[in-house]
């Protein structure tokens, strides 16, 4: 019988909670922050707090320690929690600052593709304790969806997909047939075109899972889009059917984005 996982956000609360200095919350972020969780869906969970026990060696305190134990403990029972990140209210107050007015940038991490966007993380949580006030705080400056963070991530990455769209380089490489370079091409014009639909639809960006399912909800988008990407990414065998597609869906994309 599988444990409930109201019960192990319970066993584990008290622990995540004991690692934290002054104000503080706890979140669930990931799948299950986003909603579009399923079977295989870990645990991922946030601690947000003024100063963590032990400072920046927070990860080496006997709290932390505690928790850790109890992580294992679930896992033997088939429970993965992906452990808890702790990040500071300053640091989070600091990078909502950068991206809010326009200048925002990712972070590269080894765990994600495009690098982590903290946007994400901080539009996209299931609230476990926030009496402070803390999440519903940062809730509030992302609502509406600020108009230069629109600007500013529509400019980034119509710059790149113009770029691409007449580069003689990338011309090449399809007549070449260089699967590598196309690989990697592909997943990164799909990846500006969706930062540029997310923006349009003023929804944060949600990273690299289930972009085709929040595509599908967009009403600004262009027609038949989610199917022309599963087949342009599907298509390295054949690279300039490949490459028509995805000019032509760079097209539509940059067609849906209002003139200046």
């Amino acid at each position: 019988m599988q444990t409930p996982i109201h019960a192990i956000i319970d066993d584990c609360l008290p622990l995540i909670v004991a690692m934290a200095g002054g104000r503080y919350a706890v979140s669930l972020g990931g799948s299950r922050g986003k909603g579009v969780d399923d079977e295989r869906s870990d645990l991922d969970f946030r601690l947000f707090c003024d100063t963590p026990v032990g400072g920046d060696a927070c990860y080496q305190t006997a709290e932390w320690q505690r928790f850790v134990a109890r992580v294992d403990y679930w896992r033997s029972q088939g429970v993965n929690i992906d452990y808890c990140w702790i990040r500071t209210v300053a640091d989070i107050d600091g990078q909502l600052d950068a991206w809010l007015s326009g200048h925002g940038q990712s972070t590269e991490m080894v765990w994600t593709l495009w690098g982590y966007h903290v946007l994400t993380d901080i539009a996209n949580q299931q609230v476990i304790v926030d009496a402070d006030g803390l999440i519903a705080r940062w809730h509030a400056r992302l609502t509406p969806y600020p108009a230069v963070l629109k600007q500013a991530i529509i400019a980034k990455h119509r710059e790149s997909l113009t770029y691409w769209q007449t580069d003689y380089h990338y011309r090449h490489k399809v007549l070449r047939g260089d699967v590598v370079f196309l690989a990697g091409m592909s997943a990164r014009l799909v990846h500006d075109m969706l930062q540029v639909l997310f923006a349009l639809n003023e929804c944060y960006y949600v990273g690299d899972g289930n972009n085709l399912r929040y595509l599908a909800t967009f009403a600004i988008k262009p027609a038949d889009v989610e199917e022309r990407i599963t087949v342009a990414l599907q298509m390295l065998h054949d690279p300039e059917h490949q490459y028509r597609l995805l000019q032509g869906l760079i097209a539509d994309v940059l067609a849906c984005v209002p003139a200046s």
